[in-house]
């Protein structure tokens, strides 16, 4: 079984890929515009990826934190509002 960040991991590593292009058109000399857009393309999916893991660990990790009573449950809370600045 896929550990429930393999998705976000891949993505990644195609960003990454992205990114060493990115760098090799920069070496070439590549318009200065076109490589903005790719920059922006790379940015985008580093975003994309970022939400998903915090919605990811929002709907399975503090969601069953958030049940529990007590210490638990504020910590979850805490740890909530800590990632939540992130999205």
């Amino acid at each position: 079984m896929d550990h429930p960040h393999s998705a976000i991991a891949r993505r990644l590593k195609r960003a990454n890929g992205h990114l060493e292009t990115i760098i090799d058109m920069i070496e070439r000399g590549r318009p200065c515009a076109q490589i903005a857009q790719q920059l922006q393309a790379v940015e985008s999916a580093i975003e994309s990826a970022k939400k998903a893991l915090i919605h990811d660990h929002i709907s399975h990790s503090l969601e069953r934190s958030l049940k529990a009573s007590g210490a638990k449950g504020q910590a979850a809370l805490r740890d909530f509002k800590l990632i939540a600045k992130y999205l």
